[in-house]
């Protein structure tokens, strides 16, 4: 009888850990494709790429802002309401952006409504929903099945949406990319609990009031959040401004898409191989090994020559490294506070991530207008992943005081090994 409940549960974990996951990939797949209209909406509206930049910046800075909202509302009404709210609303957002008539009513557009959408359907929400359904000995797995799909989607929407581009035009491609949300938002309800499977998983029973004050005041919290700042600057930089810094460079548009397209599908492989070695291994010391080799790969993307082959070289080692922080980083807040508030505190680490995906969205578009060059912005981004490397250091795995994790905390063999 025991062995037929856990079987159940096992096909219940494995259809919830599948249906996130699409919705995962069509979500971060139609954010990845963004940088894509950049070019050809300046040139149609006769905007300065500052104006699309600014847009795209407010979009990272509220779906930070309503990202801790988002996982609030996932605590308490469940994810799948959450997902599918968010799924419509990051359509309709979409499909405002694209009879933008105006900066104004594209910050609107591709800002305040899409962004939330975004929030909506976040990692956040996706993985509170794992953290319930997902026994603790998998967690690590399915964190990075989450992320891996998020980058999968990169692979595969951001070349569709550069054909819906080349054979439709901007305008309806924007349409397209908000129809492909639609058609996987019934999967959201996959994701609904059954009464009473939730709280099963709940070990935590402090008010909400109290889990933030701690929080606040949790020294390792706060280290994770400043340094998850600097994978949102590197990423939001990268997704937004790469397809223009190597036209400018002089390559076709096909190959921004395309150099997307390459880090979207070896971030499948960093993202899973993130999660696996998070669930073996310390995340402290993973989450600093992930920030140098980032230091290194940017510093060498820009003293190296471009090339065709080094740009997709480039593309394949960053994306090795593009999303691989949000496993160890999201189970390093488990670890911490347990599962009954992990959608509201990721969300408020992920807050850090969005604020970094402002300035580097912004920057890159502002320093670009004032230099000419996105030169200065990259090799911020390189000084940035030494600095996170500094910060994560210090970050202690174990439960924060008044809190109770599901199975044991971590050895301190495995926790302590490598950089404490």
């Amino acid at each position: 009888m025991r062995a037929g409940r856990a079987a159940t549960g096992a096909r219940s974990a494995a259809v919830v850990v599948v249906a996130g996951c699409l919705i995962t990939i069509a979500a971060f797949g139609a954010r990845a494709a963004m940088g894509l209209f950049l070019e050809p909406m300046t040139v149609f509206h006769g905007w300065s790429r500052a104006d699309f930049a600014f847009a795209l910046a407010v979009q990272n800075l509220l779906w930070g802002v309503f990202q801790p909202v988002a996982g609030t509302l996932a605590d308490r009404v469940g994810p799948a309401r959450v997902l599918a709210a968010g799924l419509a609303v990051y359509a309709a957002g979409m499909a405002a952006m694209a009879v933008a008539p105006s900066p104004a009513w594209l910050v609107l557009s591709a800002g305040l409504v899409v962004g939330l959408g975004q929030a909506l359907t976040g990692l956040a929400v996706v993985l509170a929903a794992f953290a319930r359904f997902v026994p603790a000995a998998d967690r690590g797995w399915a964190f990075g099945m989450a992320t891996a799909a998020g980058s999968l989607g990169q692979f595969l929407v951001v070349p569709v949406g550069q054909a819906f581009i080349a054979g439709f035009g901007w305008f309806d491609a924007l349409w397209l990319l908000g129809a492909c949300l639609l058609v996987v938002l019934p999967l959201a309800w996959f994701l609904r609990a059954a009464p009473g499977e939730a709280a099963a998983t709940v070990t935590n029973p402090l008010p909400v009031r109290r889990v933030l004050a701690c929080a606040v005041h949790h020294r390792s919290y706060l280290l994770l959040t400043a340094g998850f700042f600097v994978c949102g600057f590197h990423v939001a930089f990268i997704a937004v401004h790469l397809p223009a810094h190597l036209s400018d460079l002089g390559f076709r548009p096909a190959v921004g898409a395309w150099a997307l397209a390459v880090i979207g599908l070896f971030n499948v492989v960093g993202a899973y191989a993130a999660g696996v070695l998070s669930g073996r291994y310390s995340k402290t010391a993973l989450l600093c090994w992930i920030y140098l080799a980032r230091a290194g790969v940017l510093a060498g993307f820009l003293l190296l020559p471009p090339s065709p082959a080094g740009v997709y070289v480039f593309a394949a080692l960053i994306g090795l490294l593009w999303l691989s922080t949000v496993p160890p980083t999201s189970g390093l807040v488990t670890v911490m506070f347990g599962v009954r508030h992990m959608a509201m505190l990721f969300g408020i680490v992920f807050f850090g991530h969005q604020l970094g995906a402002f300035a580097g969205v912004w920057l890159g578009g502002a320093l670009f207008e004032a230099h000419g060059s996105y030169e200065p912005v990259w090799w911020l981004g390189v000084g940035l992943a030494l600095v996170a490397a500094v910060l994560h250091r210090p970050i202690r795995e174990r439960p924060a005081p008044d809190f109770a994790v599901d199975g044991p905390p971590p050895s301190r063999d495995r926790a302590y090994s490598t950089f404490n």
